[in-house]
C-alpha cells in the first residue's frame, strides 16, 4: 500500500492510473477509522481497479467551539486497518497542503445545505463541499463512496457533482451499526458507559417511527412526538433536531405520502450524534 502526502504526487499517480485505463475509486475519511469506514472501503474494492482512501481532518468544516482540536486521531492505526482491507493507496495531506497561505476559494451548495445540520452548523457544508471538490481534483476518481449515516452530506455532494458536471459517480452505502443498533461514529469514543446506553435512544426512535408508519400513521406531528418522547427518555440526551424531510430536496414534510427522511441530531454528553432512516409507507 502506498502512502502519499503530497498533492502533486497524488495527482501524478492518479494520471498514471488513468493512462493505464484503471478505474479509480475514492473513500474520503477523517480518520480514526471503525468498521463503518472499512465497509465503505470493501464496497469501493468492488467498484473499480484502484482504491484510494483519504485521511484528512478538514478544518474548514468545523465551526468555532466545535471539536476540531480534540477530534480523535491515530494515523498509524488507520494505516494498518486500511492496508488489511487491501486498499492501494492512502492520501493523507497536511492542512497547509490543502489550504496554503492565501487560500480563498470555496464551494457552496445553497438550498440543500440550509436545513438540519446546515442550520445548526453554519459554514459546515461549505467546508465539506470544498474539501470534497478538492479531493476529486487531486485523486481524480471515477467513483467515490460515502456513508448514508451522513445523509445530508451525501445529498450535498450529489447536488454539487450534478450542478458542476463533475464526472464522478457518487455511491451511497447504508449506515453500519453496532450489534445493539448504535450507528458507528468516530465520535462514539466521547461517550461514557451511561451516555452510550442513552445514545441507543436514537436508533430506538427511528425504529419506533418506522413501526408507526407501518401501522398506517402518516401525520408528521404524531410521528415526531413519539420520536421526541423516546429521545427525551435518555438522561444524557439534548435534542438538536428531529425532522421529516423529502430525501432528495430536503424540503420539510408534513405527511408521509412517499419515502421520507427522518433525520435526528442530539448531544449525548460531549458527543453530537446524528442518525437517520428513510421511512417508506406501504
Amino acid at each position: 500500500m502506498r502512502i502519499i502526502d503530497s498533492v502533486r504526487e497524488m495527482q501524478q499517480q492518479a494520471d498514471d492510473w488513468r493512462r493505464q485505463g484503471r478505474r479509480i475509486v475514492l473513500v474520503p475519511t477523517m480518520g480514526f477509522l471503525h468498521e463503518g469506514h472499512l465497509a465503505l472501503m470493501r464496497k469501493a474494492l468492488t467498484l473499480g481497479d484502484v482504491t484510494v482512501v483519504s485521511v484528512f481532518v478538514n478544518p474548514t468544516q468545523f465551526g468555532p467551539g466545535e471539536d476540531f482540536e480534540r477530534y480523535p486521531r491515530d494515523p498509524e492505526r488507520d494505516f494498518r486497518m486500511i492496508e488489511e482491507v487491501g486498499v492501494d493507496a492512502v492520501f493523507c495531506p497536511s492542512a497547509e497542503a490543502m489550504y496554503p497561505q492565501g487560500y480563498q476559494t470555496f464551494v457552496e451548495v445553497t438550498e440543500v445545505s440550509g436545513p438540519l445540520c446546515g442550520e445548526r452548523r453554519p459554514g459546515h457544508f461549505r467546508g465539506v463541499a470544498t474539501v470534497v471538490a478538492k479531493l476529486f481534483n487531486i485523486v481524480k476518481p471515477h467513483a467515490a463512496v460515502f456513508g448514508e449515516k451522513d445523509f445530508q452530506q451525501l445529498v450535498v455532494i450529489r447536488r454539487m457533482v450534478g450542478d458542476l458536471n463533475m464526472d464522478v459517480e457518487v455511491v451511497g452505502h447504508p449506515t453500519v451499526r453496532e450489534a445493539d443498533g448504535l450507528a458507528m461514529s468516530s465520535r462514539n469514543i466521547y461517550l461514557s458507559e451511561d451516555e452510550r446506553r442513552d445514545a441507543l435512544k436514537l436508533s430506538q426512535a427511528l425504529k419506533e417511527a418506522a413501526e408507526l408508519v407501518d401501522a398506517g400513521e402518516r401525520r408528521a406531528e404524531v410521528i415526531l412526538e413519539r420520536v421526541r418522547d423516546v429521545l427525551q427518555s435518555g438522561r444524557h440526551i439534548r435534542i438538536d433536531y428531529a425532522e421529516l424531510r423529502e430525501p432528495d430536496s430536503l424540503r420539510a414534510r408534513s405527511r408521509i405520502d412517499g419515502p421520507t427522511l427522518l433525520a435526528l441530531a442530539a448531544h449525548v454528553g460531549k458527543a453530537r450524534l446524528i442518525d437517520n432512516r428513510v421511512l417508506n409507507p406501504a
